[in-house]
């Protein structure tokens, strides 16, 4: 975890009542990792799932559960709290939200210090919304859940999954890197700008096998491309993320197809790219392969001499007549005469707008969780992105995508 990912900002946490609230614990401590400050604010109910000692001793912080103090005979200091603690903060984020709180929520009530605290927000606010699969699926909940996000308030959706009572379906706490994903996203006033649109998003590198245990490949690790999958499905896209070997985790939601070759990956693209309108090639495909696979692992003792290479088609170029009128984003990796090379690629392959990154740049490229880049659109401009977390770059190159008319 990044330090200072979310140095500086101020958070208050709404846990209610529901088994989920244990891992509400776990995102504290990584939001104070983070570098926020975070004030804990529980529903009565959420007390009897996990202790308040619990959040006030990972927030570093004073735990607030009720409206009024316990015992107000001898008078009270603590006056218009809800007033001061509301306009301190930069985001509020209910987590896990319960039925009831969203009910609560979206028909403006304030009964208790969680809700009374929303109504008096000025901060965005973020809902994670959390049941059992029928109660999550509730006509009224859903249709709750729709209310609170027309207000502007940024709904989380629930993940599918082996739930408390034994039941599999929708409801489940998404996991923790999600919802700090999400902070982010809410964090830099982004919304759900990419709501109604399809993205494909290629990552990883591709292995061309020289025979069935060796490989020519790279050292992509897939993070930028299972970054820009991430944002875009944080902003409201539907995701397809086609993915060479790698070991990051992609969300639940995306539609993922695992490709180890080149020609599969070409193979992959044509059969979807009908039905999506942006594509970001982020993958480090394999410019050459072996020009004949061996049956059999090569032996030590057979001492070949060379390995004949072959040329990997162009997918790009090769998708030419199937991405007429879609958004085409790709990446150039260089370690010399960079910018020269990206405007090549971007002119040569008929992108609309190309990242270029250095492979020789300490904490960006390859296996790294930061980036810097060049944003280089078809018009020539150019967007310079300091070296700054994957995911964080992630959205500057979605803020460029929408920048393209078609």
């Amino acid at each position: 975890m990044d330090s200072s990912r979310f140095s500086g900002k101020k958070i208050i946490l709404g846990v209610t009542g529901c088994i989920a609230a244990y891992k509400s614990a776990l995102l504290v401590r990584e939001l104070v990792k983070a570098g926020a400050e975070v004030r804990v604010v529980m529903t009565p109910s959420a007390a009897r799932f996990v202790a308040p000692l619990t959040f006030s001793t990972l927030s570093c912080n004073e735990v607030i559960i009720n409206i009024f103090p316990g015992d107000s005979s001898s008078g009270t200091s603590q006056n218009t709290w809800h007033i001061d603690l509301a306009l301190w903060a930069d985001l509020m984020i209910v987590a896990p939200a319960s039925v009831n709180t969203v009910a609560k929520i979206a028909h403006g009530f304030a009964d208790n210090a969680l809700t009374t605290l929303i109504t008096a927000r000025r901060c965005p606010l973020m809902i994670v919304p959390t049941a059992d699969v029928d109660m999550y699926n509730y006509v009224l909940t859903q249709e709750n859940l729709k209310k609170i996000e027309s207000t502007g308030a940024y709904i989380l959706e629930a993940e599918e999954g082996e739930l408390a009572s034994g039941l599999k379906g929708k409801g489940r706490l998404p996991e923790i890197d999600k919802i700090l994903d999400a902070v982010s996203v809410v964090l830099s006033s982004r919304k759900k700008d990419f709501s109604g649109r399809k993205v494909i998003v290629t990552a990883g590198p591709t292995y061309e096998d020289i025979d069935p245990v060796r490989f020519i490949g790279n050292r992509s690790s897939g993070k930028m491309g299972y970054a820009i999958a991430k944002a875009a499905f944080l902003r409201g896209a539907e995701v397809t993320l086609i993915s060479g070997p790698s070991s990051e985790k992609p969300y639940q939601e995306f539609r993922l197809i695992k490709v180890h070759s080149a020609s599969e990956m070409e193979a992959a693209l044509r059969n979807e790219i009908t039905d999506h309108d942006t594509l970001i090639m982020s993958a480090a495909v394999a410019d050459f392969k072996p020009a004949v696979k061996a049956e059999n692992k090569i032996k030590k003792d057979a001492k070949p001499a060379s390995i004949e290479l072959t040329e990997n088609a162009d997918i790009v170029k090769s998708l030419i007549g199937l991405t007429a009128g879609k958004v085409i984003a790709g990446f150039a990796l260089e370690t010399e005469n960079e910018t020269a090379n990206a405007l090549n690629k971007l002119k040569s392959k008929g992108l609309d707008l190309i990242a270029l990154n250095s492979a020789v740049k300490e904490g960006a490229g390859f296996e790294h969780d930061t980036n810097e880049l060049t944003l280089i659109a078809k018009d020539g401009s150019q967007t310079a992105v300091p070296m700054m977390l994957k995911f964080d770059a992630a959205n500057v190159i979605l803020d460029n995508v929408l920048k393209v008319k078609k």
